[in-house]
């Protein structure tokens, strides 16, 4: 009880003098450089509030009110919303750069594994080595058109699964639908391997941990708002995220020592996927690739694998 009266008193404390530190900051802050319009922000929460269950659609209201860029105060953190195809376009083409770094939540930190996946890493040399390798390895025109027949493949069976259900008279969950397509062809691209697979029991775990990783990141957590607690994990989201990323790196770990051991055995059957050429890639030391790295950028929820299924 004791400790409990500490902590509460150290919390009102804390949140005391960082609504003073706000109020004493205003002014300085709107000299040193201005802000878009935006909601006007309650001390020590911020706009936090207004986010309600469904941002998306909270942001939307809110940008018809302030315009297409507008600022909120989320907790501690500064942000500034774009809502207008133009300016998106601005900040995710032209100065890309400039806008590339971001703050890394709390949950894609376990094993640091956020300081060398693709959606995490800043610009750094590592950033533009991975960055190559994608466009001139993985991303490239003659590698796309090369799994044409495999993406042909699986909205086939998508196309069977929907016609199925019309015959029997079912309805379609189209989100699962969905995401089962996009995790078989992201599988059988990166892994030649069917990731949601209902009849593979290993399949059906790995399409529950990715889906059960995918809720967990788009779950708001009070540690990105405030990082001075963030040591406390007080959702326990950095906990949960740590067990997620274990069971990928068994996964993941499994599937990468078995493909090495098939390309030891006389007449193996080179597959056109994305391990093999990250493998290929790893045996040439100028390529800057090796096991770690390609373990690092198939862990879900920070890197590679994970990116790919939100851009698909």
């Amino acid at each position: 009880m004791d400790l409990l009266i500490l902590m509460l008193g150290f919390y009102l404390s804390w949140g005391l003098l960082r609504a003073l530190l706000y109020i004493a900051n205003r002014g300085k802050l709107s000299k040193v450089g201005k802000l878009p319009p935006g909601p006007r922000p309650v001390p020590v929460i911020g706009n936090l509030f207004e986010l309600g269950s469904l941002p998306h659609r909270s942001l939307t209201k809110l940008a018809r009110t302030h315009g297409p860029i507008m600022s909120l105060k989320l907790g501690c953190i500064t942000t500034v919303v774009v809502s207008s195809a133009s300016w998106a376009r601005e900040i995710l083409q032209t100065h890309d750069v400039s806008f590339s770094n971001r703050l890394i939540p709390d949950s894609s930190t376990p094993f640091r594994h956020h300081e060398h996946g693709l959606a995490w890493v800043p610009v750094s040399p590592l950033w533009r080595n991975l960055r190559r390798i994608c466009n001139v390895h993985l991303f490239a025109p003659k590698t796309l058109d090369s799994n044409q027949q495999l993406r042909h493949q699986k909205i086939q069976e998508l196309l069977a699964y929907v016609k199925k259900c019309s015959e029997t008279g079912s309805s379609v969950n189209i989100g699962e639908a969905a995401f089962r397509t996009s995790l078989n062809l992201l599988g059988s691209t990166i892994l030649s391997i069917d990731l949601a697979d209902p009849t593979s029991e290993s399949a059906k775990e790995f399409k529950e941990l990715v889906w059960q990783i995918m809720v967990e990141l788009g779950k708001p957590n009070v540690a990105d708002y405030f990082p001075f607690i963030k040591w406390l994990d007080p959702q326990g989201a950095r906990q949960r995220m740590t067990g997620y990323t274990i069971r990928m790196h068994d996964i993941f770990g499994t599937i990468i020592e078995n493909r090495l051991q098939h390309q030891n055995v006389s007449g193996f059957v080179r597959k056109n996927d994305m391990l093999e050429t990250l493998l290929d890639l790893s045996k040439d030391k100028e390529e800057g690739v090796d096991l770690v790295l390609i373990e690092h950028l198939f862990l879900v929820s920070k890197n590679f694998f994970l990116s790919s299924l939100i851009i698909v």
